[in-house]
């Protein structure tokens, strides 16, 4: 049933394209050579006026020539972005693609998948909403995590986007009152965590500050005399610009904001609410599914694993029930790190216990490398467990693999496998480095980002652990499956949530039946489905399409066929819709029958 609720239609790509009439070699090759040289004109005029307008995204992907500035959020310029995408779209669709090599016709009809989807996405106002519990406005000092600080003339761009904060917080806070009028509110039982997170930017001592952490050690580079003179003018600018703003900002959010803050939580009760969530569940999971094939879905994935945990629980002796099990798991001391430091050790050795059994399932290992870092304290307690973030297109900065280092007590060992796996190597870092790494790609595909493919990966490369050899243990092999019941229990909880009237205490209670998570992570869990509208879909749905492909691949192929291959396969294409993936992996089988036919 499975595998007919997630069949999907091939992509444009994949449609014959018939000409009225046959050109010479000559004209057909003249007419490739334009359009191609238009298209990919339009590739990088677009690729740079996104990095232009989104000065933060540039850092994050290494480019930083606009370093001393923030994105502007005014509603003008808003507007203007939003005309220079329908404009964009608009260049694209005058580009013959039937013109195009079949390499070129995969970037044109990507490049338009996303197009499509951003003007459709602009009649919903987003950007009415522009700050949530797990970041905005109030945790801007984060982005200080990426950018180099190797040059005064580095820490002279900090400074300067220190004294324009001001302007970012009188922008946000107009957008969140025009979200006031027009209906456009988050749920209140999230933003009640937002002024905690605020009052932390609004410190005494401007060395106090989240923003001043980077001078605290600075290059020996910076002679000494520039040192003092470049900390002065961020304490000055700390105390005279940032601290005021954010004080007042606090005074806005508290007295006018959080007061009118909705007290429901599904994106159906916004404006024109149920066309959003239909749009974002078709987003995330590059499918048409709808939230009740979803939910079906995930109702027979949960049954499916929890009869896995069954049979854990009967190897190990456990002598109570299933959820008398999950107590156990989230309870009992032995699965626990105390200190926050032997936790993060714990986390940096076993990322270097799984790198050299991946030559196992993989011929092709990224260049670039990785490593493990501790999430921020002061976003920790409203986080996740870990998360990745990617290492620069260019390669001048690693990935990083961040994990979450508040209340160890409540991180149990049996995860980290699990986790580590998908979040670092061979999942996320493998899916972004090695489309970093793709030669002859333009560069929007080697950064483009799918939630399906990406997160999909990332939870078919956690059931890599049992190809590598390293799922010896039954409690991390409990830790698997709990990690896959997650996201299966996501389809359930974030359709029931936003398309059927669940309530956040039975989404959590549901959660907690069938999971033996703690219970501080499923509470975050669950308010991130409630910010984060259909994100969560995308994972469950991923995995099952990548390893369908890979049952039919081993089929097809029989005795010839390798997983290294099909994982590089999968890989090879970079970022894409789900049928884009499915139409690759089936003309890869294809190749191979008839080479080894």
């Amino acid at each position: 049933m499975r595998r007919t609720v997630l069949a999907v239609a091939l992509a444009a790509c994949c449609f014959p394209v018939f000409s009225a009439e046959p050109a010479t070699p000559a004209a057909a090759a003249a007419s490739r050579n334009e359009a191609s040289a238009a298209l990919h004109r339009l590739f990088d005029s677009e690729w740079e006026r996104n990095l232009r307008e989104s000065p933060e995204n540039a850092a994050y992907l290494g480019d930083h020539r606009y370093d001393g500035r923030w994105t502007d959020m005014s509603l003008e310029a808003i507007q203007r972005r939003e005309a220079a995408d329908r404009e964009a779209l608009a260049a694209l669709r005058r580009i013959d693609r039937a013109a195009l090599s079949p390499e070129d016709q995969l970037n044109y009809d990507t490049f338009l998948w996303l197009q499509e989807r951003a003007v459709e996405r602009q009649r919903f106002r987003e950007y009415l909403q522009p700050i949530g519990h797990q970041g905005g406005v109030q945790t801007a000092d984060g982005i200080a995590e990426i950018l180099p600080f190797a040059s005064a003339a580095d820490y002279r761009n900090w400074i300067a986007r220190l004294q324009a904060l001001p302007q970012v917080l009188e922008q946000t806070a107009a957008l969140m009152r025009a979200g006031i009028e027009a209906g456009s509110l988050p749920p209140k039982v999230l933003m009640q965590r937002v002024p905690g997170q605020i009052a932390a930017q609004v410190v005494e001592d401007p060395e106090a500050s989240p923003f001043y952490r980077p001078f605290r050690k600075m290059p020996d580079a910076i002679p000494a005399a520039e040192q003092a003179a470049l900390r002065a003018q961020a304490r000055a600018a700390i105390s005279g610009k940032v601290v005021p703003a954010y004080r007042g900002f606090g005074r806005f959010f508290e007295a006018e904001y959080l007061p009118r803050t909705r007290d429901s939580i599904a994106a159906t009760d916004l404006p024109d609410g149920r066309a959003y969530y239909d749009f974002l569940a078709g987003w995330y999971t590059t499918t048409r599914l709808t939230a009740d094939e979803i939910h079906q879905i995930g109702l027979e994935e949960v049954a499916r694993i929890r009869a896995g945990m069954e049979k854990i629980r009967e190897e190990v002796g456990f002598k109570g029930d299933l959820k008398a099990f999950f107590q156990h798991l989230r309870t009992d001391p032995e699965f626990f790190y105390k200190d926050p430091a032997d936790l993060l050790e714990a986390y940096q050795a076993l990322a270097k216990r799984i790198d050299p059994e991946l030559v196992k399932v993989f011929r092709t290992i990224p260049r670039q490398p990785y490593g493990v870092r501790a999430i921020p304290d002061n976003i920790a307690p409203d986080t996740t467990t870990a998360y990745y973030q990617p290492g620069a297109v260019d390669g001048s900065r690693a990935g990083f693999y961040y994990v979450n280092l508040y209340k160890p007590e409540a991180r149990p060992k049996w995860e980290m496998l699990a986790l580590s796996l998908h979040e670092a190597v061979p999942g996320h870092h493998f899916q972004f480095a090695r489309g970093a790494e793709l030669p002859g790609l333009p560069l929007f595909r080697r950064s483009a980002y799918f939630v399906a493919y990406g997160e999909g990966w990332g939870l078919y490369a956690e059931r890599l652990g049992y190809d590598m050899g390293l799922y010896d243990d039954p409690y991390d092999r409990m830790g698997q499956l709990a990690y896959d019941m997650w996201r299966a229990v996501r389809l359930v909880v974030d359709t029931g949530m936003h398309a059927k009237g669940w309530s956040r205490q039975q989404a959590i209670d549901f959660f907690m039946d069938n999971s033996p998570k703690t219970e501080q992570d499923v509470v975050n869990e669950i308010d991130r489905y409630i910010a984060w509208p259909g994100q969560a879909l995308a994972y469950k749905i991923g995995q099952l399409k990548i390893s369908a492909l890979r049952e039919e691949a081993a089929r097809e192929l029989g005795p010839d066929f390798d997983v290294r291959d099909f994982n590089d396969a999968v890989l090879e294409t970079g970022s894409v819709p789900l049928e884009t993936l499915e139409a690759h992996v089936r003309a890869w089988i294809a190749g191979r029958k008839k080479k080894y036919n």
